[in-house]
């Protein structure tokens, strides 16, 4: 089996996901997306001619998003024709299985040079997405054997079942804004990020636009649950609401903890990885940056949703026949609190290891592309601490979890 490498990340800042308000609402995906391409190419000098697929995770296929946005923004970039592209979708998973998907392709022996990525401008959908999940008509019987609420109700109800309190949520969203801005102010994301422009030459982004680095226990204690009303929000004529899906499962009353400072933020974002084949290095010269080490899904119940990535990770661990104990950093997504506090507890994964430049809390998650930035950020660490090994993961819609593990060269 051939090994694949990491040869470079980038990513665009993250900007607000709201129409009219973040930086980048005005610039169209395919933009967004070659612009992450295109600074691959330029800064690693490729041909790419050579360049045998772009894999792009985009969960919402529709509208602007639509259109294999993948090749769109190979094309857009300047790319060679010959360059193909292909847009996947995962839920919040899909810019982690687009690198899952490279580094497969290559160490089969079929693909030598790949670049994976995302890219999500939510401002241009916001987080109510067409018709809520399994509502269309059509799907009753898929409902009838997992129905699946939204993702804040269920981060709510695992809270409920795990008996996490609202103060040990809101404790780790105050210090995902703390080691974000840390993170910010000593430049540990400098090399990664990418600027966007408009097209008459204007600056749209240069820095994360989503942090909020004032944000105080006290603060956020007075910002009211997010979920409660959704909960119980007329879903069809039936009115069949969120709780009811829940409670069809789980029949628990609902304690809402969650709201907009202990869960991800709405954003705007694209971000790409440059994975190659050990014979195209050899023979291109290449610098290699990290190594993949084991790529893994999970999958958990749909209901809850969000539970996955301990799974995931005790199936990568597997694989690579690694131990906890053995993997320096973990990034996991924080699509809520819940979810990251929930991993620590299980697994018992030591704090400082865990999201030590923040996470999607504090930066944002645009979700395609989100998966893409974890491995970026993953590498751009390892290598500032002189670290090993590391462990990505994030739970997804559906009660699923990719995960990877990579180690620095």
């Amino acid at each position: 089996m051939s090994s694949a490498y990491i040869i470079d990340a980038c990513r665009t800042p993250r900007g607000l996901g709201k129409a009219g308000k973040g930086s980048l609402s005005e610039i169209h995906p395919q933009r967004l997306g070659s612009t992450v391409l295109r600074a691959l190419a330029e800064r690693n000098n490729l041909n790419t001619a050579e360049i045998d697929d772009v894999i792009w995770g985009t969960s919402c296929q529709k509208g602007r998003h639509g259109g294999d946005l993948g090749r769109m923004s190979a094309l857009d970039a300047g790319y060679d024709v010959k360059c193909g592209g292909m847009t996947l979708d995962r839920f919040c998973g899909s810019g982690l299985t687009s690198v899952n998907l490279a580094a497969a392709s290559i160490m089969s022996g079929m693909e030598d040079l790949i670049v994976a990525g995302g890219c999500e401008m939510m401002s241009s959908y916001g987080v109510d997405n067409d018709l809520p999940l399994l509502m269309d008509s059509g799907n009753e019987h898929l409902r009838e054997l997992h129905p699946q609420p939204q993702q804040g109700v269920s981060a709510d109800a695992i809270a409920t079942l795990e008996g996490i309190d609202r103060q040990a949520l809101d404790s780790l969203a105050v210090e995902s804004q703390r080691r974000a801005a840390i993170a910010i102010e000593n430049g540990h994301f400098e090399k990664s990020l990418v600027p966007v422009y408009h097209d008459d030459g204007r600056l749209a982004l240069a820095k994360d636009e989503c942090p909020r680095p004032s944000t105080t226990l006290e603060g956020i204690a007075s910002l009211k649950p997010a979920f409660t009303n959704l909960a119980d929000y007329a879903l069809n004529d039936e009115g069949l609401t969120y709780r009811q899906l829940l409670n069809a499962r789980y029949p628990i009353d609902i304690n809402h903890v969650h709201h907009a400072g202990n869960s991800s933020g709405v954003a705007d974002g694209a971000a790409a990885v440059l994975l190659a084949s050990e014979d195209y290095v050899a023979r291109n010269h290449l610098k290699p940056r990290a190594k993949i080490i084991a790529m893994a899904n999970a999958g958990d119940c749909p209901t809850l949703m969000l539970n996955a990535p301990t799974l995931a990770t005790t199936k990568v661990l597997e694989k690579a026949g690694l131990q906890l104990e053995d993997i320096d950093l973990f990034e996991v997504n924080e699509a809520f609190a819940v979810v990251v506090e929930r991993y620590i507890r299980h697994l018992g994964i030591d704090r400082e290891k865990i999201n030590v430049n923040g996470g999607a809390m504090a930066l944002g998650h645009p979700i395609g592309a989100t998966g893409s930035v974890l491995v970026g950020t993953m590498v751009d660490e390892l290598e500032r601490r002189n670290l090993k090994r590391g462990l990505v993961t994030m739970c997804t819609g559906g009660g699923m979890a990719p995960a990877l593990i990579i180690e620095r060269v």
